[in-house]
């Protein structure tokens, strides 16, 4: 008899090591399944503060460039307005050259 109740006390210790090794696991399940949530949520947060900063230079570098863009054009346009074009010389010039060549 007493080999019986050893064997049931083993069992009985057994089926407590077995919840308490469950609840560790569930434990364990838990607490890194929080870690996740937590780290996924501070990424996407860090995430989309860079993504909007990203985007907020992007948009300041595009329109300084336009603007940097135009004052080039506008004062490109104002040279080329500015220069004296003589129609009859550059006329006479050309068939001048091409009168050597000819």
């Amino acid at each position: 008899m007493e080999n019986v109740n050893t064997l049931d006390h083993l069992l009985q210790i057994e089926a407590k090591a077995a919840a308490l090794v469950s609840g560790a696991q569930a434990e364990a399940d838990r607490r890194i399944h929080e870690s996740e949530d937590k780290n996924r949520a501070i990424y996407e947060e860090r995430y989309k503060a860079r993504a909007q900063s990203l985007e907020s230079d992007f948009k300041k570098e595009k329109e300084r460039l336009r603007d940097e863009y135009q004052k080039a054009l506008g004062e490109y346009r104002r040279e080329i307005s500015e220069i004296n074009v003589n129609a009859g010389n550059f006329r006479a010039l050309l068939n001048g050259y091409l009168a050597e060549k000819g």
